[in-house]
């Protein structure tokens, strides 16, 4: 069991997604025997009015909130407050609480992995850092700074720093991997593990059966959704604008944010009849909100693909809606978009494009949209599921601390054999993967040895088969589901000095690294 120090401003209650899945992290890594300590803020990230209790345990975690932590994020000055004062509370807490073997770091807020590292420079503790959104790339891309301010430059300096002595680091997707390689070379101990709904798990909620939406929405409208943090980042202009052409189409933007002003004002100023907007919601009515949309919107800015992930597309699926994408041609939307039919892609600003999409929807059979609704949960299922990402992630965190594998004494001539990393890239392998493991594992090999599985099936009947079955085999996402990206999404995770490649279906023979090697 080990001791595991968790660092992020939002946790929940808080309705912020990013506390919602460190929480659900957490959990999980409790359930595997380990203490969890939480160090967090006692007030809302979005809403600072909002208290909650400094200490309090949730299903084993120790929670521990601290003041002067959240300011809100109506403005510049009181977010870089809430996120110096948080992150200068954690890392001093973190220097003398009781010492943690890992420490799990996220981008909530940019500064909080200088915390990490502070604990790990000057007691040793190694962290596993989590990446969200890049900083300062973000505001820089959006105007917000210029690249060469010094803030931008000191910022740059210290992210270097901290991507280098990260023990793991996780990110969402490929834009961002290969943004964060052009920084820094962390290939060998980076992974890409998309988030997961928070909704995901339930059955697919009818209209007829949604209380949420016999309150909020008009019997035998068709409904548009776009549900959580209204940033510059993700800009709605476009759709906005089109909504106010498209009659007899309603649409609801819930949520908050810094671009949440803006909206209410053109609601404000316009007074469209099927334009509205709710704050967030409460997470216990999370799933009903959401399954109440006939479509959900998503949006990805042209100038943050890589930067800014958009963590809500995975709700929007596991509710079973199908999407309204606005992005550039090229983005992560647009990858989940590429397997199955499951909604429409638009440009940003080309408003009569999406006029025209919008009216397609407005007059698309019902049976046309429960298709894609259906096909939306089936990507979940193959790809995004929560429990395989979460336990993927876990195995991250444990990754951090945990000891090599396998390891032997030198050998009698008192030279050392090299770490070797075994790499296997598969698809659909259930029914073969179990020989092949067998035979790697049961290597008399002298030295360390790692095994490594890139995933890439349409099920997850070989990673769970895995995970329960190997517990010391690492898995790593394979989104593109093609062995030879598999095989290159597990040489980036291999920590080995010499690789070896082998097939799910072809087992080792007895000696075979050892000879190899030699």
């Amino acid at each position: 069991m080990a001791r595991i120090l968790i660092l992020t401003q939002p946790y929940v209650p808080d309705p912020a997604s990013t506390g919602q899945q460190i929480h659900d992290t957490a959990t999980a890594l409790a359930d595997r025997g380990h203490e969890v300590l939480v160090f967090t803020s006692n007030r809302g990230y979005e809403q600072p009015s909002r208290r909650y209790p400094s200490r309090e345990t949730r299903r084993g975690i120790e929670v521990r909130r601290l003041p002067f932590c959240s300011f809100g994020k109506a403005r510049v000055l009181a977010r870089v407050a809430g996120a110096l004062s948080f992150t200068v509370q954690a890392a001093v807490r973190g220097l003398f609480c009781r010492r943690p073997d890992v420490i799990l770091v996220s981008t909530s807020p940019p500064l909080c992995p200088i915390a990490a590292l502070a604990v790990f420079v000057l007691r040793g503790v190694p962290f596993c850092y989590w990446v969200h959104d890049l900083h300062p790339d973000w505001a820089v891309r959006l105007g917000m700074l210029d690249r060469d301010a010094r803030s931008v430059r000191l910022m740059n300096s210290m992210n270097r720093w901290v991507l280098a002595h990260a023990k793991r680091i996780v990110v969402p997707d490929r834009f961002m991997y290969e943004r964060l390689r052009r920084k820094l070379d962390v290939a060998a101990k980076t992974v890409v593990i998309p988030p997961w709904p928070l909704n995901d798990g339930g059955e697919r909620i009818e209209h007829a059966c949604n209380p949420w939406r016999k309150e909020h929405v008009g019997e035998g409208r068709r409904l548009v959704m776009y549900s959580g943090n209204h940033t510059p980042a993700h800009p709605l202009d476009t759709v906005l604008q089109a909504a106010l052409r498209v009659e007899g189409l309603d649409f609801l933007f819930v949520g908050g944010g810094t671009s949440k002003k803006g909206i209410d004002a053109i609601i404000e100023r316009e007074r469209p009849e099927n334009v509205r907007s709710l704050p967030y919601q409460p997470l216990e009515t999370l799933r009903y909100s959401l399954a109440a949309a006939d479509v959900h919107l998503v949006s990805v800015g042209s100038e943050v693909v890589g930067i800014s992930h958009p963590c809500k597309i995975y709700a929007a699926l596991a509710a079973g809606r199908p999407l309204l994408v606005i992005s550039p041609e090229s983005s992560h939307a647009t990858d989940v978009m590429g397997e199955l039919e499951v909604g429409w892609r638009i440009a940003h600003g080309d408003v009569d494009e999406a006029v025209e999409a919008l009216r397609e929807i407005q007059e698309a059979p019902r049976e046309r949209l429960e298709e894609m609704g259906r096909s939306a949960q089936e990507l979940v299922r193959r790809h995004y599921s929560r429990d395989a990402l979460c336990n993927q992630f876990c195995d991250e965190v444990e990754a951090t601390f945990a000891p090599p594998t396998a390891s032997a004494a030198p050998t009698p001539a008192g030279n050392r054999l090299p770490s070797v990393s075994v790499l296997l890239p598969v698809r659909n392998a259930e029914a073969t993967i179990e020989a092949a493991l067998d035979s790697v594992l049961s290597q008399d090999y002298g030295g360390s040895v790692e095994v490594i599985v890139a995933d890439g099936s349409d099920t997850s009947a070989t990673s769970d088969l895995v995970r329960q079955r190997y517990p010391t085999v690492r898995l790593v996402p394979n989104p593109e589901r093609t062995i030879g990206f598999g095989s290159n999404a597990a040489l980036r995770a291999a920590a080995g000095e010499v690789v070896v490649r082998c097939d799910a279906h072809t087992a080792l023979p007895p000696g075979y690294l050892r000879r190899a090697i030699e």
